[in-house]
Protein backbone atom coordinates (compact mmCIF):
# COMPACT_ATOMS: atom_id res chain seq x y z
CA UNK A 1 0.00 0.00 0.00
CA UNK A 2 3.25 2.23 0.49
CA UNK A 3 2.77 2.92 -3.46
CA UNK A 4 -1.26 3.64 -3.22
CA UNK A 5 -1.56 7.25 -5.13
CA UNK A 6 -4.61 9.39 -3.71
CA UNK A 7 -5.98 12.71 -5.70
CA UNK A 8 -8.53 14.77 -4.36
CA UNK A 9 -11.76 14.54 -5.85
CA UNK A 10 -13.57 18.17 -7.41
CA UNK A 11 -17.37 18.27 -7.76
CA UNK A 12 -17.02 21.47 -9.21
CA UNK A 13 -15.15 20.30 -12.39
CA UNK A 14 -18.50 15.83 -8.87
CA UNK A 15 -19.25 -2.60 -5.79
CA UNK A 16 -19.85 -5.08 -4.19
CA UNK A 17 -18.36 -8.92 -2.61
CA UNK A 18 -20.98 -11.30 -1.03
CA UNK A 19 -22.49 -14.64 -1.29
CA UNK A 20 -25.75 -14.99 -1.39
CA UNK A 21 -25.41 -17.13 2.10
CA UNK A 22 -25.27 -13.56 3.82
CA UNK A 23 -24.32 -13.41 7.14
CA UNK A 24 -26.54 -12.89 9.62
CA UNK A 25 -25.90 -9.41 10.76
CA UNK A 26 -25.94 -8.14 7.25
CA UNK A 27 -29.68 -9.86 6.68
CA UNK A 28 -30.85 -7.88 9.10
CA UNK A 29 -29.26 -5.00 7.94
CA UNK A 30 -30.55 -4.62 4.31
CA UNK A 31 -34.20 -6.11 6.00
CA UNK A 32 -34.48 -2.76 7.78
CA UNK A 33 -32.92 -0.76 4.75
CA UNK A 34 -36.36 0.06 2.64
CA UNK A 35 -34.15 0.25 -0.45
CA UNK A 36 -34.22 -0.61 -4.25
CA UNK A 37 -32.49 -3.44 -5.00
CA UNK A 38 -30.25 -4.06 -8.06
CA UNK A 39 -29.15 -7.41 -9.90
CA UNK A 40 -24.61 -7.11 -10.05
CA UNK A 41 -25.11 -9.07 -13.04
CA UNK A 42 -28.37 -6.82 -14.80
CA UNK A 43 -28.46 -3.70 -12.36
CA UNK A 44 -32.29 -4.15 -12.82
CA UNK A 45 -34.37 -2.71 -10.11
CA UNK A 46 -36.14 -4.84 -7.30
CA UNK A 47 -38.22 -1.87 -6.19
CA UNK A 48 -38.41 1.64 -5.60
CA UNK A 49 -40.70 3.82 -3.97
CA UNK A 50 -41.18 7.14 -4.45
CA UNK A 51 -40.47 9.79 -2.42
CA UNK A 52 -42.64 12.70 -1.10
CA UNK A 53 -41.16 16.06 0.56
CA UNK A 54 -39.29 15.23 3.68
CA UNK A 55 -40.03 11.15 3.69
CA UNK A 56 -37.07 9.20 4.80
CA UNK A 57 -38.13 6.25 2.63
CA UNK A 58 -39.89 5.30 -0.93
CA UNK A 59 -43.47 5.10 -1.52
CA UNK A 60 -44.49 3.69 -4.97
CA UNK A 61 -42.51 1.96 -7.26
CA UNK A 62 -41.46 4.10 -10.67
CA UNK A 63 -42.51 2.61 -13.93
CA UNK A 64 -39.65 0.84 -15.11
CA UNK A 65 -39.35 -1.37 -11.99
CA UNK A 66 -38.91 -5.34 -12.79
CA UNK A 67 -37.60 -8.07 -10.44
CA UNK A 68 -34.03 -8.87 -10.42
CA UNK A 69 -32.91 -12.34 -10.83
CA UNK A 70 -29.94 -12.20 -8.02
CA UNK A 71 -29.93 -10.23 -4.80
CA UNK A 72 -26.95 -8.18 -3.81
CA UNK A 73 -26.24 -4.72 -2.37
CA UNK A 74 -29.60 -1.93 -2.90
CA UNK A 75 -28.60 0.70 -5.43
CA UNK A 76 -29.19 4.39 -3.89
CA UNK A 77 -30.77 5.84 -7.01
CA UNK A 78 -29.14 9.07 -6.70
CA UNK A 79 -30.86 10.47 -10.51
CA UNK A 80 -34.65 9.57 -8.92
CA UNK A 81 -34.04 10.94 -5.77
CA UNK A 82 -32.77 14.30 -7.40
CA UNK A 83 -35.83 14.18 -9.82
CA UNK A 84 -37.83 14.07 -6.81
CA UNK A 85 -36.04 16.87 -5.01
CA UNK A 86 -35.96 19.12 -8.42
CA UNK A 87 -40.31 18.85 -8.64
CA UNK A 88 -40.18 19.60 -4.67
CA UNK A 89 -38.09 22.93 -5.63
CA UNK A 90 -39.70 23.41 -9.04
CA UNK A 91 -43.37 23.29 -6.12
CA UNK A 92 -41.57 26.20 -4.08
CA UNK A 93 -40.29 28.42 -6.75
CA UNK A 94 -44.27 28.70 -8.43
CA UNK A 95 -45.10 28.99 -5.00
CA UNK A 96 -42.93 32.09 -4.29
CA UNK A 97 -43.20 33.51 -7.36
CA UNK A 98 -47.11 33.81 -7.15
CA UNK A 99 -47.06 34.88 -3.80
CA UNK A 100 -44.21 37.58 -3.78
CA UNK A 101 -43.79 37.49 -7.43
CA UNK A 102 -39.89 36.67 -6.49
CA UNK A 103 -38.35 34.29 -7.96
CA UNK A 104 -34.57 32.93 -7.26
CA UNK A 105 -31.63 33.53 -9.57
CA UNK A 106 -28.31 31.96 -9.83
CA UNK A 107 -25.17 33.51 -11.31
CA UNK A 108 -22.16 31.44 -12.51
CA UNK A 109 -18.78 32.70 -13.46
CA UNK A 110 -16.84 30.33 -16.08
CA UNK A 111 -13.44 31.08 -16.68
CA UNK A 112 -11.84 30.02 -19.60
CA UNK A 113 -12.64 26.81 -22.17
CA UNK A 114 -12.16 24.12 -20.24
CA UNK A 115 -14.79 21.32 -21.93
CA UNK A 116 -15.31 19.57 -18.90
CA UNK A 117 -15.90 23.38 -17.17
CA UNK A 118 -18.38 24.02 -19.97
CA UNK A 119 -20.52 21.11 -19.30
CA UNK A 120 -21.03 21.62 -15.47
CA UNK A 121 -22.29 25.00 -16.32
CA UNK A 122 -24.64 23.81 -18.80
CA UNK A 123 -26.10 21.29 -17.12
CA UNK A 124 -26.92 23.54 -14.35
CA UNK A 125 -28.30 26.25 -16.37
CA UNK A 126 -30.87 23.44 -17.81
CA UNK A 127 -31.34 22.30 -14.06
CA UNK A 128 -32.20 25.88 -13.18
CA UNK A 129 -34.47 26.24 -16.19
CA UNK A 130 -36.39 23.16 -15.41
CA UNK A 131 -37.57 24.59 -11.78
CA UNK A 132 -38.19 27.79 -13.20
CA UNK A 133 -34.48 29.72 -11.24
CA UNK A 134 -33.43 32.59 -13.08
CA UNK A 135 -29.90 31.50 -14.71
CA UNK A 136 -27.53 34.45 -15.48
CA UNK A 137 -23.68 33.17 -16.85
CA UNK A 138 -20.74 35.05 -17.67
CA UNK A 139 -17.99 33.29 -19.26
CA UNK A 140 -14.27 34.95 -19.27
CA UNK A 141 -11.41 33.78 -21.50
CA UNK A 142 -8.99 32.19 -20.06
CA UNK A 143 -6.41 34.82 -19.67
CA UNK A 144 -8.83 37.56 -18.38
CA UNK A 145 -7.52 39.11 -15.14
CA UNK A 146 -8.53 38.46 -11.50
CA UNK A 147 -9.82 41.88 -10.70
CA UNK A 148 -12.25 40.88 -14.01
CA UNK A 149 -13.68 38.37 -12.05
CA UNK A 150 -13.82 40.20 -9.02
CA UNK A 151 -15.73 43.10 -10.63
CA UNK A 152 -18.48 40.47 -11.63
CA UNK A 153 -18.44 38.93 -8.16
CA UNK A 154 -19.01 42.06 -7.03
CA UNK A 155 -21.94 43.47 -9.25
CA UNK A 156 -23.75 40.17 -8.28
CA UNK A 157 -23.18 40.71 -4.56
CA UNK A 158 -24.80 44.36 -5.20
CA UNK A 159 -27.65 42.88 -7.25
CA UNK A 160 -30.84 41.98 -5.74
CA UNK A 161 -32.17 39.47 -8.15
CA UNK A 162 -29.38 37.23 -7.90
CA UNK A 163 -29.51 35.04 -4.92
CA UNK A 164 -26.76 32.79 -5.36
CA UNK A 165 -23.20 33.17 -6.98
CA UNK A 166 -20.97 30.27 -7.88
CA UNK A 167 -17.51 30.84 -9.29
CA UNK A 168 -17.09 27.55 -11.64
CA UNK A 169 -13.84 25.48 -10.53
CA UNK A 170 -11.20 25.26 -11.53
CA UNK A 171 -9.94 28.68 -12.13
CA UNK A 172 -6.95 29.27 -14.25
CA UNK A 173 -3.66 28.84 -12.23
CA UNK A 174 -2.95 32.67 -12.41
CA UNK A 175 -5.97 33.10 -10.58
CA UNK A 176 -6.05 33.35 -6.40
CA UNK A 177 -8.97 31.02 -6.01
CA UNK A 178 -9.23 31.05 -2.16
CA UNK A 179 -9.25 35.48 -2.69
CA UNK A 180 -12.16 34.85 -5.59
CA UNK A 181 -13.74 32.53 -3.32
CA UNK A 182 -14.04 34.78 -0.38
CA UNK A 183 -14.95 37.55 -2.23
CA UNK A 184 -18.54 35.93 -2.96
CA UNK A 185 -20.84 37.43 -0.36
CA UNK A 186 -21.92 34.57 2.57
CA UNK A 187 -25.32 35.35 1.54
CA UNK A 188 -25.09 34.46 -1.56
CA UNK A 189 -22.32 31.49 -1.17
CA UNK A 190 -24.56 28.78 -2.25
CA UNK A 191 -21.48 26.62 -3.02
CA UNK A 192 -20.66 26.25 0.68
CA UNK A 193 -16.96 27.19 0.25
CA UNK A 194 -16.98 30.96 2.29
CA UNK A 195 -14.39 30.08 5.45
CA UNK A 196 -17.55 31.70 7.51
CA UNK A 197 -19.93 28.70 6.45
CA UNK A 198 -17.42 26.03 6.95
CA UNK A 199 -16.08 27.23 10.18
CA UNK A 200 -19.77 27.63 11.40
CA UNK A 201 -20.43 23.84 9.98
CA UNK A 202 -17.35 23.13 12.26
CA UNK A 203 -18.57 24.07 15.13
CA UNK A 204 -21.34 22.93 17.65
CA UNK A 205 -24.06 25.31 18.23
CA UNK A 206 -23.52 27.01 14.80
CA UNK A 207 -25.08 26.90 11.56
CA UNK A 208 -23.70 27.61 8.42
CA UNK A 209 -26.05 29.66 5.90
CA UNK A 210 -24.87 26.61 3.23
CA UNK A 211 -23.40 23.71 3.20
CA UNK A 212 -21.40 22.33 0.09
CA UNK A 213 -23.68 20.73 -2.48
CA UNK A 214 -21.76 17.22 -3.02
CA UNK A 215 -21.66 16.42 1.10
CA UNK A 216 -25.04 17.62 1.29
CA UNK A 217 -26.31 15.65 -1.24
CA UNK A 218 -24.42 12.54 0.08
CA UNK A 219 -25.56 12.97 3.25
CA UNK A 220 -29.48 13.53 1.63
CA UNK A 221 -29.51 10.17 -0.10
CA UNK A 222 -28.78 8.59 3.19
CA UNK A 223 -31.86 10.59 5.28
CA UNK A 224 -34.36 9.95 2.19
CA UNK A 225 -33.41 6.14 2.32
CA UNK A 226 -33.90 6.20 5.70
CA UNK A 227 -30.45 4.92 6.47
CA UNK A 228 -29.18 5.58 9.97
CA UNK A 229 -25.81 7.46 10.53
CA UNK A 230 -26.07 8.07 14.64
CA UNK A 231 -23.29 5.71 16.32
CA UNK A 232 -22.13 4.18 13.68
CA UNK A 233 -19.05 4.28 12.63
CA UNK A 234 -17.85 6.29 8.95
CA UNK A 235 -14.94 6.26 6.98
CA UNK A 236 -14.61 9.31 4.81
CA UNK A 237 -11.75 8.66 1.95
CA UNK A 238 -10.20 11.55 0.79
CA UNK A 239 -10.01 15.06 2.71
CA UNK A 240 -10.55 17.63 -0.18
CA UNK A 241 -12.50 21.39 0.87
CA UNK A 242 -14.68 20.76 -1.59
CA UNK A 243 -15.92 16.79 -0.63
CA UNK A 244 -14.00 15.15 1.92
CA UNK A 245 -13.36 17.60 4.89
CA UNK A 246 -17.25 18.85 4.86
CA UNK A 247 -18.58 15.63 4.77
CA UNK A 248 -16.81 14.54 7.62
CA UNK A 249 -18.32 17.58 9.59
CA UNK A 250 -21.46 17.00 8.65
CA UNK A 251 -21.19 12.97 9.36
CA UNK A 252 -20.21 14.56 13.11
CA UNK A 253 -23.02 16.82 13.67
CA UNK A 254 -25.09 13.48 13.13
CA UNK A 255 -23.64 11.90 15.88
CA UNK A 256 -21.61 9.14 13.13
CA UNK A 257 -17.68 8.43 14.59
CA UNK A 258 -14.90 9.86 12.09
CA UNK A 259 -12.10 8.07 10.40
CA UNK A 260 -10.59 9.97 7.34
CA UNK A 261 -8.58 7.79 5.45
CA UNK A 262 -5.63 10.31 2.90
CA UNK A 263 -2.47 9.62 1.22
CA UNK A 264 -0.63 9.80 4.34
CA UNK A 265 -2.67 7.11 5.59
CA UNK A 266 -1.12 3.61 6.96
CA UNK A 267 -3.18 0.35 6.10
CA UNK A 268 -6.33 2.20 4.87
CA UNK A 269 -8.31 -0.72 3.88
CA UNK A 270 -7.67 -2.12 7.22
CA UNK A 271 -9.37 1.79 8.53
CA UNK A 272 -12.15 1.17 5.87
CA UNK A 273 -13.05 -2.27 6.69
CA UNK A 274 -14.10 -1.04 10.28
CA UNK A 275 -16.95 0.97 8.81
CA UNK A 276 -20.33 1.44 8.59
CA UNK A 277 -20.86 3.89 5.90
CA UNK A 278 -18.26 4.85 3.00
CA UNK A 279 -17.74 7.96 1.29
CA UNK A 280 -15.38 7.59 -1.22
CA UNK A 281 -14.06 11.07 -2.78
CA UNK A 282 -10.73 10.52 -3.98
CA UNK A 283 -10.63 10.50 -7.71
CA UNK A 284 -8.93 7.23 -8.36
CA UNK A 285 -10.74 4.75 -10.37
CA UNK A 286 -11.74 1.64 -8.69
CA UNK A 287 -9.64 1.91 -5.73
CA UNK A 288 -11.69 0.59 -2.93
CA UNK A 289 -11.93 -2.83 -3.57
CA UNK A 290 -14.48 -6.08 -2.21
CA UNK A 291 -11.85 -6.85 0.66
CA UNK A 292 -11.77 -3.10 1.59
CA UNK A 293 -15.26 -3.03 2.95
CA UNK A 294 -17.14 -4.48 5.81
CA UNK A 295 -20.38 -6.88 5.02
CA UNK A 296 -23.52 -4.85 4.91
CA UNK A 297 -21.70 -1.28 5.02
CA UNK A 298 -23.54 1.46 2.90
CA UNK A 299 -21.17 2.71 0.46
CA UNK A 300 -21.61 6.54 -1.13
CA UNK A 301 -19.24 6.85 -4.10
CA UNK A 302 -18.65 10.04 -5.15
CA UNK A 303 -15.80 9.48 -7.27
CA UNK A 304 -16.12 9.62 -11.16
CA UNK A 305 -13.55 8.82 -13.57
CA UNK A 306 -12.93 7.59 -17.01
CA UNK A 307 -11.40 4.79 -17.92
CA UNK A 308 -10.60 2.92 -21.33
CA UNK A 309 -13.41 0.79 -22.95
CA UNK A 310 -13.36 -0.77 -26.22
CA UNK A 311 -16.76 -1.86 -26.45
CA UNK A 312 -17.88 1.69 -25.81
CA UNK A 313 -18.46 4.69 -28.68
CA UNK A 314 -16.72 7.43 -26.51
CA UNK A 315 -13.76 5.00 -26.01
CA UNK A 316 -14.03 5.43 -22.14
CA UNK A 317 -16.91 4.06 -19.78
CA UNK A 318 -17.18 6.56 -16.22
CA UNK A 319 -16.35 4.28 -13.04
CA UNK A 320 -16.14 5.65 -9.04
CA UNK A 321 -13.56 5.04 -6.70
CA UNK A 322 -15.15 2.11 -5.70
CA UNK A 323 -14.66 -1.51 -7.35
CA UNK A 324 -18.77 -1.76 -8.00
CA UNK A 325 -18.68 -5.45 -9.35
CA UNK A 326 -16.79 -6.44 -5.77
CA UNK A 327 -18.35 -4.01 -3.37
CA UNK A 328 -22.20 -4.52 -4.57
CA UNK A 329 -21.71 -8.24 -3.31
CA UNK A 330 -20.91 -7.15 -0.06
CA UNK A 331 -22.35 -3.85 0.50
CA UNK A 332 -26.06 -3.75 2.10
CA UNK A 333 -26.12 -0.11 -0.01
CA UNK A 334 -24.43 1.92 -2.63
CA UNK A 335 -24.85 4.51 -5.29
CA UNK A 336 -23.53 3.79 -8.58
CA UNK A 337 -21.08 5.87 -10.50
CA UNK A 338 -22.79 7.36 -12.87
CA UNK A 339 -26.18 8.45 -11.68
CA UNK A 340 -25.27 8.43 -8.13
CA UNK A 341 -24.17 11.14 -6.57
CA UNK A 342 -23.52 13.30 -9.63
CA UNK A 343 -27.16 14.45 -10.04
CA UNK A 344 -27.38 15.31 -6.06
CA UNK A 345 -24.84 17.89 -6.42
CA UNK A 346 -27.10 20.16 -8.79
CA UNK A 347 -30.06 19.13 -7.07
CA UNK A 348 -28.44 20.73 -3.80
CA UNK A 349 -27.26 23.69 -5.51
CA UNK A 350 -31.04 24.28 -6.84
CA UNK A 351 -32.06 23.58 -3.35
CA UNK A 352 -29.55 26.22 -1.26
CA UNK A 353 -30.39 29.11 -4.42
CA UNK A 354 -34.09 28.71 -3.05
CA UNK A 355 -33.53 28.64 0.08
CA UNK A 356 -31.18 32.00 -0.22
CA UNK A 357 -33.88 33.50 -2.19
CA UNK A 358 -36.52 32.49 0.61
CA UNK A 359 -34.47 33.96 3.09
CA UNK A 360 -33.73 37.25 1.34
CA UNK A 361 -37.19 37.89 1.20
CA UNK A 362 -38.19 36.09 4.56
CA UNK A 363 -40.68 34.10 2.59
CA UNK A 364 -41.60 30.85 4.62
Amino acid sequence: MASMVFSECSTSTTSRFFPMSLRKDAVVLLRRLSLPRHSCASKVPLSFRAFTVGASTPTSPPPSASVAIEACAKVIDGKYVAKQIRDEISSEVSRMKEAIRVVPGLAVILVGDRKDSATYVRNKKKACESVGINSLEVHLPEDSKEEDVLEFISGFNDDPSVHGILVQLPLPSHMNEQSILNAVTIEKDVDGFHPLNIGRLAMRGREPLFVPCTPKGCIELLHRYGIGIKGKRAVIIGRSNIVGMPAALLLQREDATISIVHSRTQNPEEITREADIIIAAVGQANMVRGTWIKPGAVIIDVGINPVEDSKSSRGYKLVGDVHYEEACKVASAITPVPGGVGPMTIAMLLSNTLTSAKRAHNFQ
